[in-house]
């Protein structure tokens, strides 16, 4: 009964997100997008918080095996690699702070590895609060640079920056990102983009994937309510995350994109107090798009 219960369960998901895995749907080349996304864990921080083992099988009933964990929710490395193993499902990447990328680049590695991941996320530089500058984006390139060498040299593991940003100050025709990507070693330092970090201090994240096609890892999915107003701060309230395709950003534009730069790993990232909700109507948001 157990079982049975499970496999409604899954099914049901699958349904709820529109994403059914039936060959139909794999090959249907007029989709942009047929295949399920990756999930941010904190999407899902207050479940994951309560319950690890529940959270994940909630992850994969939508259908979704890809995770990017920022945090571990007090579970070790090897015993959160066990409960993905039985469930099917995976870890790729893993978010880690400022402190612990450069502070104990040996820990992180090591966790990382335990958990199968590919890549190590950091998402912050230091830096005076609404005030980004040249020394902090100088500051940054080299911290990258000499970590990015430990982790690919000594552990096979590919460093990647998310932009949260702070770091579209303007620089030179450009802006202080652009100086970050231009001066970061391609084979040390690679980049998620957060599309809604791009999009909220005026940037356009499809430009930026047509701009540096060969740098980009990763995406974070996620769309910005309408009528809110975006800034350099780095910060704006978790509910204004809203389910793809309902907010500001054009979605597809971005999309396509991705799939010319050859993007391989598309987290959804829903912050909203209505992650639970809203995910399943993003998933079939983005299975519905045509190319």
């Amino acid at each position: 009964m157990k079982n049975l219960l499970y496999k409604m369960a899954l099914l049901t998901g699958f349904m709820l997100s529109g994403w059914l895995p039936n060959r139909a749907i794999a090959q249907d080349k007029k989709l942009l997008f047929p295949e399920a996304p990756g999930i941010v864990s904190f999407t899902y921080r207050n479940q994951f918080a309560k319950d690890v083992p529940g959270t994940l099988d909630m992850i994969k009933a939508n259908g979704i095996t890809d995770i990017e964990f920022s945090n571990l929710f007090n579970q070790k490395p090897e015993d959160l690699k066990r409960m993905l193993d039985e469930r099917g499902l995976k870890c790729s990447s893993y978010g880690v702070s400022w402190e612990a990328l450069t502070g104990k680049t040996d820990e992180v590695a090591a966790a990382a590895k335990a958990l199968g991941a590919q890549f190590v996320r950091v998402a912050n530089i230091p830096h005076a609060k609404g005030s980004f500058t040249l020394d902090n984006a100088k500051m940054a390139i080299a911290e990258f640079s000499r970590v990015g060498k430990i982790l690919k040299d000594k552990y096979d593991l590919e460093f990647i920056y998310h932009n949260h940003g702070f770091e579209f100050e303007p620089y030179e025709g450009g802006t202080l990102y652009d100086y970050i990507v231009k001066n970061t070693d391609p084979k040390y330092v690679s980049f998620e983009l957060d599309i809604l970090w791009a999009f909220f201090p005026g940037q356009d994240p499809a430009k930026l994937l047509s701009t540096y096609p060969t740098r980009y890892r990763a995406l974070h999915l996620k769309d910005l309510k309408k009528g809110v107003a975006g800034n350099n701060s780095g910060g704006t309230d978790q509910n204004n995350d809203v389910v793809l395709g309902t907010g500001q950003i054009d979605i597809p534009a971005v999309l396509k994109a991705a799939r010319k730069a050859g993007v391989k790993h598309y987290y959804i990232e829903d912050e909203s107090s209505g992650s639970v909700e809203q995910v399943p109507q993003s998933i079939k948001y983005i299975n519905s798009l045509k190319k």
